[in-house]
């Protein structure tokens, strides 16, 4: 009796593996949804778009972008995760909302290391800390040494209570024993910058991508790229790392997603593919140009790595401020 079931067993696993080569095989044979979690005209809808029309290439069928904004891109995550798992949806997630909305929202029914595949890091848009002329200094040491001889004195702004810029900001005001006022601002990203840039706040953490132009003209000082590496239009600034802020090294990564269950060939299918795409000589120089950096995975294992290591860092930071929203 025992042989016999093993022989079943054998058998049910070996039809699953072929059912799942088979699928891979056929994988795609129609168009594919690109969930993205915020409204068009966001970094991640830039992103994805100027990934669409080579990953149509690479997939040989439509790319269909899907925005889903709303409750800090768990709208859009939530739709995804609940996905049929079959390829034909996946998640553009970033950094705030497979890394940070987590501990912000614990109650959210979706968990992204526990209900996503994760497939590969694309990209990412690194950030700055940046301040207004009016503050007499030019780099993050003499940054710290002025905000320390003034405790509270000081406002930074970010684009709300559980953003990935208050975070950051979080972090490095524990990282260098410093204090400083939060102002959140609604609307986005946009609104704090615009509040750095008129002087309503000294500091803040910027994307690049938004904060450019302003850089160039004068209008807010760069003091820090937070970046793995230095940013190209900007090579004389140095990163958080060389100036002794190691931890502050990831801007707003975006990465793609699969629902949990997704069978394996798909999810290397897609991975290449989305390899490929980000290697693409014009989608690089579009993707510069907007302000993000190329970085993907080693593998599928790596990124899961990496959003674990997330999850944990926000964790932590977001305990130490006490942010959290039912």
């Amino acid at each position: 009796m025992g042989g016999h079931k093993a022989i079943l067993i054998w058998g049910l696993l070996a039809m699953h593996g072929a059912a799942q080569a088979a699928a891979g095989d056929d994988y795609p044979s129609r168009a594919v949804r690109m969930v993205v979690p915020f409204a068009p005209g966001g970094a991640s809808d830039i992103v994805g778009r100027i990934m669409q029309q080579k990953l149509i290439q690479e997939l040989g069928q439509q790319v269909v972008i899907d925005n889903r904004a709303g409750a800090s891109g768990n709208i859009g995550v939530e739709v995804a995760a609940h996905a049929t798992p079959d390829g034909y949806s996946f998640l553009l997630g970033n950094v705030g909302t497979m890394a940070i909305n987590p501990s912000i929202f614990p109650k959210f029914p979706v968990r992204p290391v526990r209900d996503f595949i994760a497939v590969t890091e694309v990209v990412d848009v690194p950030g700055a800390l940046a301040v207004h002329p009016t503050v007499p200094v030019n780099s993050v040491k003499e940054f710290v040494e002025y905000t320390k001889a003034r405790p509270g004195k000081l406002n930074f702004g970010s684009s709300g209570s559980g953003s990935a810029q208050r975070m950051e900001m979080e972090i490095f005001m524990r990282a260098a024993g410093i204090d400083l006022v939060h102002i959140p601002y609604k609307g986005g990203a946009g609104a704090a910058t615009t509040a750095l840039v008129s002087g309503e706040v000294a500091v803040a953490v910027v994307s690049l991508a938004a904060v450019l132009p302003h850089i160039k003209n004068g209008r807010i000082k760069a003091l820090g790229v937070i970046s793995p590496k230095r940013f190209a239009l900007l090579s004389d600034t140095p990163t958080m790392t060389e100036v002794g802020f190691p931890t502050i090294r990831n801007g707003s990564w975006q990465g793609v997603y699969l629902p949990l269950g997704t069978a394996r060939p798909i999810v290397m299918k897609l991975f290449n593919a989305a390899l490929r795409t980000v290697a693409d000589p014009e989608v690089v120089r579009r993707l510069n140009e907007a302000g993000a950096e190329i970085i993907t995975s080693k593998s599928p294992e790596d990124f899961a790595q990496f959003m674990k290591a997330q999850n944990d860092r926000f964790a932590r930071v977001v305990k130490e401020v006490g942010v959290v929203t039912e």
